[in-house]
C-alpha cells in the first residue's frame, strides 16, 4: 500500500516523517469511515435539534447524529474495518448507566473470539463506575466521563469493534469516534489484547489472578486493578507474580509489595515516613502509573475503601516467547503489634490486564453475570 514511512509508532521523535498512510475515522457522523462521507446523516439523535438547518431544512451537516442509543439486551457493531491498518485512538462518552454492564469487544482479522473483553469503565481504568481524572500515555479520563485510549493497535485483514448493553431495563446513550489509519503493518507487529477478571471475595490464601492461559509470543504492557478492601488496616503487602515460559511453582519476576508495583510506597501515604504530612492515601497520575481513585468511606452506607491504580510497562514491556501468568497477592496485616505476621486478605478484586501477542487468541473464560460484576 506504501513506501516508506508506514504512520504507524508515532511519537514526536517522528512527527515529522510523511506517510502515504490514509487516515480515517468512524462516528456516528460516518459509521463507515468512507472518504467524503462524514456529515451527511438526515436523521439521528441530534436531528431534531437541527431542524429548520441545511439547504433542505432537515439540518443534513448541523450535528444530525452525534451519538447513538444501545438498547438494554443490545450489542452494537461500533466499527468494521477492512485492513491492513491499526486503530489509534478511541474516545467514547456514555450516559449515566451502569459501566459494569456495557461490555466492549474487539476482534481482529476475522477471528471467532474477542482478543479484547472488558466492562467499558475498568477498559478505560475507571472501575468503580465513579469519575476520576487519569492522565496517562496509553489512557486519559476527563472531566465529563470522557474515556480516551491511545493504544496502537494493528491488524492486517479486519477489525471489529462491539459494546453490549447488558443492562435489562434501560438503554444508553454513547457518543464515540474511532480514529485509525490504513497501512502496511510491519511484518512482527503483535495485536492487542485485554481481558478483565473479577474475584469477589477473594477465598483466603489464595492468590489473585489478573492473567492465565496466554499461548504463544508476545509481551505484558498493562494492568488496571479495581481494590475494594473488606478489612481495616494496610492492605497492600501482596507481590505482583510474572510466571514466563514454563515457570511453574516460582515466578521470573516477583515484585515487592502492591504500591510498589504501581510505583507508589509507603502505602501510597507520604505521612507514613514524612513527620510533616498528614497521613492519609494520596490519588496521582503519571504517564505510566496512577493511583487516580480512592473511595473513602462515608460514615453510613459507603463502608468501604476502594482504590483504582493503573501500571503501563510502556518503557518496560515484560516478553513471553510461548506462555504467560499473572498473580498478586493481597496481604494486609494482624493486630498484633510484636512480631507482626501477615493477613491474606479476602479482598474485592477486579483487574484488566493489556498485552501484545500473536494470533490465534485463545477463548477467555466466560464474563460473570450481570449481578456477580455489580458495584454499588
Amino acid at each position: 500500500m506504501s513506501d516508506g514511512f508506514s504512520g504507524l509508532g508515532m511519537h514526536l521523535g517522528n512527527l515529522s516523517r510523511l506517510s502515504h498512510a490514509k487516515t480515517r475515522s468512524i462516528s456516528p457522523e460516518n459509521f463507515t469511515g468512507e472518504k467524503g462521507k462524514g456529515g451527511m446523516a438526515l436523521e439521528g439523535t441530534g436531528a431534531i435539534h437541527a431542524r429548520g438547518l441545511g439547504k433542505d431544512g432537515k439540518g443534513q451537516g448541523w450535528k444530525v447524529s452525534p451519538s447513538i442509543s444501545i438498547a438494554a439486551g443490545e450489542t452494537r457493531v461500533l466499527a468494521d474495518i477492512d485492513g491492513p491498518g491499526a486503530i489509534q485512538q478511541i474516545w467514547c462518552v456514555v450516559s449515566n448507566v451502569r459501566w459494569r454492564n456495557l461490555i466492549l469487544r474487539i476482534y481482529w482479522d476475522d477471528q471467532e473470539n474477542p482478543s479484547v473483553e472488558s466492562p467499558l469503565g475498568d477498559f478505560f481504568a475507571s472501575g468503580w463506575n465513579r469519575f476520576a481524572q487519569v492522565s496517562s500515555l496509553a489512557v486519559c479520563v476527563n472531566p465529563g466521563r470522557a474515556f480516551n485510549c491511545y493504544w496502537e493497535m494493528p491488524f492486517r485483514k479486519r477489525a471489529r469493534v462491539t459494546l453490549e448493553n447488558r443492562d435489562p431495563d434501560e438503554s444508553v446513550i454513547l457518543y464515540y469516534q474511532i480514529n485509525y489509519a490504513l497501512t502496511d503493518v510491519p511484518a512482527d507487529a503483535a495485536y492487542f489484547h485485554a481481558h478483565f477478571r473479577r474475584t469477589n471475595p477473594l477465598p483466603f490464601g489464595e492468590d489473585y489472578v489478573i492473567l492465565d492461559g496466554i499461548k504463544g509470543q508476545g509481551h505484558y504492557v498493562g494492568t488496571y486493578m479495581a481494590w475494594g478492601v473488606n478489612n481495616a488496616g494496610w492492605w497492600g503487602e501482596g507481590e505482583i507474580k510474572f510466571f514466563l515460559d514454563g515457570d511453574k511453582e516460582f515466578p521470573t519476576i516477583c515484585g515487592t509489595g502492591t504500591e510498589d508495583y504501581f510505583c507508589g510506597a509507603y502505602n501510597f501515604d507520604g505521612g507514613v515516613i514524612d513527620p510533616n504530612m498528614t497521613s492519609a492515601y494520596r490519588e496521582f497520575t503519571t504517564p505510566y502509573a496512577g493511583l487516580p481513585q480512592v473511595l473513602r468511606p462515608d460514615g453510613t452506607y459507603q463502608s468501604q475503601t476502594r482504590f483504582g491504580m493503573y501500571r503501563w510497562h510502556i518503557a518496560d514491556p515484560i516478553r513471553f516467547e510461548n506462555d504467560i501468568k499473572v498473580t498478586i497477592q493481597a496481604i494486609g496485616w494482624r493486630t498484633e503489634k510484636k512480631d507482626r505476621r501477615y493477613l491474606p486478605l479476602q479482598d474485592d478484586i477486579a483487574s484488566v490486564a493489556f498485552w501484545y501477542q500473536a494470533l490465534p487468541t485463545a477463548p477467555f473464560p466466560a464474563l460473570p453475570g450481570n449481578d456477580y460484576l455489580e458495584i454499588i
